[in-house]
């Protein structure tokens, strides 16, 4: 079974998604037999790439509320972290720009680490408060996952993976996705948002008997 999935580093129900799709798969029978593949998404194209705007900020712009209603839902939001095992900081997150984060999960794709540095850009993000779109952080992030700092350099460097990335984005706006996180199970079966590790280990069970009683 392939798992297909767009998310964005910037996105928290990314963040709660993936962690609850990886609970599920702890505990599905077949999981050794599962691929994950993880696709580039972003919320805000526009977004700066220094931080100029906090994230209860630019959620009160978004919704039209204030900044305290926003601080609520966050901490909301900090608490489903919770129960995930996942910390939210979300008074130090720094807002910036995912593109260079995407590269580098594409880079580390092609070095056998994409889940692994796509989970530790999101622990960077929301748990650190560190600068996701800074070169020298990402540099550093990619040597925490095992990969190879100065060849994670030379490619932030330059534009590299800069169209898988958009092949990513741009492949989305084919399937009609809007919003992130959002699975699709074999090209055909599709989950969208962070319906929780039960939901998920549901889908698994019920997809892989599908999918096996077809080729059966």
């Amino acid at each position: 079974m392939k798992i297909d999935i767009w998310s964005d580093i910037a996105c928290p129900f990314c963040y709660a998604g993936t962690t609850q799709l990886s609970q599920a798969l702890a505990n599905f029978e077949h999981k050794d037999q599962v691929q994950i593949v993880h696709h580039s998404f972003q919320l805000d194209p526009s977004s700066p790439f220094e931080p100029q705007q906090s994230i209860n900020a630019m959620l009160a712009a978004k919704r039209g509320i204030s900044e305290d209603q926003a601080d609520q839902m966050n901490q909301q939001v900090g608490q489903m972290f919770a129960g995930l095992g996942l910390s939210m900081n979300h008074h130090h997150a720094k807002l910036v720009n995912t593109l260079h984060a995407h590269r580098l999960v594409h880079f580390a794709a092609a070095h056998g680490k994409q889940a692994a540095m796509l989970a530790r850009l999101f622990k960077a993000y929301f748990t650190d408060g560190l600068n996701t779109a800074d070169t020298e952080t990402l540099v550093q992030l990619a040597g925490e996952v095992g990969l190879e700092p100065d060849a994670a350099r030379a490619a932030l460097e330059s534009d590299a993976y800069t169209a898988e990335v958009q092949a990513d984005i741009n492949q989305a706006a084919q399937y009609g996705i809007q919003g992130v996180p959002f699975f699709i199970f074999d090209n055909k079966y599709a989950i969208s948002g962070a319906q929780g590790a039960e939901a998920f280990g549901q889908a698994l069970d019920q997809i892989w008997q599908e999918l096996h009683a077809a080729a059966a």
